[in-house]
């Protein structure tokens, strides 16, 4: 039989002459394990997948390429050429004026764009509030809602003691988003009990069918350290990783403020950054272009991919999302135009003081005919006439 055509089909990416195992269809390392499969001369990788072909009779239908996604978030795509595992943990860390919330807000719209389920663990905002960041960046999260495609866990509305008072003072608006997102919210009655927010969360996605498919966004590990003891807060990040990303291939994106009471990088959340498998970090930067804040993104780690580690520039616009530019490249760009018309407007230069020889004054011949001869000129004048004598 023909090697990588053995029915299984061959590893993206992968020579099509090398050979593939029939049932896991990754490449054969090693001495290949070869038996008949319902009358089919077959080639394994191993024994445990030569049994477990005979046992099920079927191939697994995706090869585990299709464990990797791309987040599609500019400035994270761009750094991350060949994707990212489905079973990470990511943690956010960010500057406050970076945007934050605009990252996971498009985190959230690129996932819902390709038709996974999204659940949001909301700390910091009521459903309206969340609901109203999408539609500030131009995208309709309202039929994903009412379709239950894009669920929240709030954990902010507990602080409101008269909610009543909270929507008697709402606009129209706010009134008709809280009514659509109701449906789509479950709400934890008491966010500093761990065990409620882990199983809110738990039944969130299980009532989804959220493996390994989907993501979740959990706004603010900051404020999560504010409601629970520190070693609740690990615990929790901990129980969440292994229960979420790594028992459902469920990738969590969780985000940590810094500064302005959000502690540093020895303080949780930002200590736990050896348990996370990824770190993306957003900061101002104050020396690229006077009297202005760029803002940057990068991603530090991101176990299991390949990650190009550099800052990239972007900003925020409605109905696009992050866009990433070279700040420097745009400034010699906008002042070459200024150079140009400074130079449009100089005043001509002065003639040269050696002029051209093909140039200079006329010959003496032409100078002579139309001019009053000196000589005579000066007789005239010096020659007295007969009346004065």
């Amino acid at each position: 039989m023909s090697e990588g055509t053995d029915g299984a089909g061959s590893p993206p990416g992968d020579d099509e002459s090398a050979a593939s195992c029939a049932f896991c269809r990754l490449p054969i390392p090693d001495a290949a394990v070869e038996a008949t499969v319902d009358g089919t001369e077959r080639v394994f990788c191993s024994e445990a997948c030569r049994d477990r072909l005979t046992e099920t009779g079927e191939p697994l239908t995706e090869y585990h390429g299709h464990h990797l996604l791309q987040p599609g978030v500019s400035a994270l795509d761009a750094s991350l050429p060949q994707g990212f595992p489905r079973n990470a943990f990511v943690l956010v860390s960010s500057e406050a004026g970076t945007r934050d919330r605009a990252v996971g807000a498009e985190l959230v719209w690129r996932a819902l764009q390709r038709g996974e389920p999204v659940v949001l663990v909301s700390f910091q905002e009521p459903p309206s509030a969340v609901v109203q960041q999408f539609l500030t960046l131009d995208w309709n999260v309202l039929p994903y809602l009412e379709r239950d495609q894009f669920h929240i866990v709030d954990c902010f509305t507990y602080r409101l003691d008269d909610r009543d008072r909270l929507f008697e003072r709402m606009d129209e608006l706010n009134v008709y988003l809280s009514d659509v997102a109701r449906e789509a919210t479950t709400t934890v009655r008491d966010p500093s009990d761990i065990n409620e927010v882990g199983n809110k969360l738990d039944n969130a996605l299980e009532g989804r069918g959220m493996v390994d498919e989907g993501i979740v966004i959990v706004d603010s590990l900051t404020e999560l350290g504010t409601l629970v003891q520190p070693v609740q807060a690990y615990d929790f990040v901990k129980d969440v990783r292994a229960d979420v990303c790594k028992g459902r291939f469920v990738p969590v994106f969780a985000g940590a403020a810094l500064g302005g009471g959000g502690g540093g990088g020895d303080q949780f959340p930002h200590d736990l950054a050896y348990v996370m498998d990824g770190l993306v970090e957003l900061r101002l930067n104050d020396e690229i272009v006077p009297d202005a804040l760029i803002k940057q993104a990068r991603i530090r780690k991101l176990n299991g991919a390949l990650v190009v580690p550099e800052w990239r520039a972007y900003e925020y616009t409605a109905g696009t999302g992050m866009v990433t530019f070279d700040p420097k490249a745009q400034m010699a760009a906008e002042e070459e135009p200024a150079e140009e018309g400074e130079t449009a407007t100089e005043p001509p230069a002065e003639p040269a003081d050696e002029t051209d020889p093909e140039t200079e004054a006329p010959s003496s011949d032409a100078t002579a005919s139309k001019t009053t001869p000196v000589g005579d000129g000066a007789a005239a004048d010096s020659t007295p006439s007969p009346s004065d004598g």
